[in-house]
């Protein structure tokens, strides 16, 4: 079954900026979906529409089969949604945010406090359930606003950035979080500018560009086109100029000690490190330079310098 159907979908705002062209995505019931595109793209457009708080052009969207004009108040009970600004009262106390967000939904007072307590513990605020929201750090409102989220057991869940401004050991947590509820069956659509996560919890991607979706695929589908990764190597020695090895044709010299190597598929890095051993270059240490999901994004989603002037 379908979690979200978009077809055909389109948005021209008043000032005449069409920021979605008719597009199409489908994303099946219990996916971990990434939906990325650089900034003005499209995507936050999509996720109000979604949502109910952006009117479309044209087109439609259905959650599990429920159209959100025809059904709307269906549609919305089955549905999530964390944006990327917090939108909560910050002079009210923790628990009571959620608790009154359930309300919205008719969930019981009784059971919504049950609910509430669940999810504080869960994603580590229990403690701070009395506390003014305001006075949390930025990474437990996001935290406190994914709880609020899930307070009515959505079936389909929209993160848009979620993790923006969360240090690495709260972001690692939410990512073990987020891998859980989905497991358990929920439907997660994320958007993110950190694409190392999209490529760790997603198993499908779309990427938007300029209102279009320019590609829809499977992750491990999407990673295997890769034809090449860019590797940046530390030297022992230094060098006045950037080697020249047979096998591979993009070599650059980056400093002294260092030089970035494209390694095509049909290659390894063991012939590298040969290549380079053979020319007395003994290497110290090395690292990736970006994540193959990365390499992709920016690919697909650069503008040629002339444009970007434009």
């Amino acid at each position: 079954m379908l979690a979200l159907e978009i077809s055909d979908l389109y948005k021209t705002y008043s000032s005449g900026l069409q920021a979605l062209k008719g597009i199409n995505l489908q994303v099946e019931e219990g996916d971990f979906f990434a939906l990325l595109g650089p900034n003005g793209a499209g995507k936050s457009t999509c996720i109000g529409i979604i949502s109910g708080l952006v009117n479309k052009t044209g087109g439609y969207v259905k959650i599990f089969g429920h159209s959100i004009d025809d059904e709307f108040i269906i549609a919305k009970s089955l549905l999530g949604s964390v944006p990327q600004e917090f939108n909560f009262n910050t002079f009210e106390p923790v628990e009571e945010i959620i608790i009154n967000q359930a309300g919205f939904y008719g969930v019981p007072a009784r059971l919504a406090r049950v609910v509430t307590a669940h999810y504080l513990k869960q994603l580590g605020l229990w403690q701070h359930r009395r506390s003014q929201a305001r006075r949390l750090s930025g990474g437990m409102k996001r935290r406190l606003m994914i709880a609020r989220a899930l307070i009515h057991k959505p079936r389909l869940l929209i993160l848009d950035e979620p993790t923006a401004g969360v240090d690495i050991e709260l972001r690692r947590t939410m990512w073990e979080f987020l891998e859980q509820i989905n497991e358990q069956g929920t439907t997660i659509i994320l958007t993110t500018h950190y694409l190392e996560e999209a490529e760790r919890m997603c198993r499908n991607i779309a990427i938007i560009d300029e209102g279009d979706i320019i590609l829809d695929s499977s992750m491990p589908h999407l990673l295997k086109q890769m034809n090449c990764e860019t590797f940046v190597l530390y030297l022992r020695a230094e060098l006045q100029q950037a080697p020249v090895l047979p096998s591979f044709e993009n070599v650059v010299r980056l400093d002294p000690h260092g030089i970035e190597v494209e390694v095509p598929d049909t290659l390894s890095i063991n012939d590298l490190i040969g290549e380079l051993e053979a020319l007395g270059i003994v290497v110290e240490r090395m690292r990736n330079k970006v994540n193959r999901l990365e390499e992709v994004f920016v690919k697909m989603t650069s503008k040629p310098v002339t444009e970007s002037l434009g």
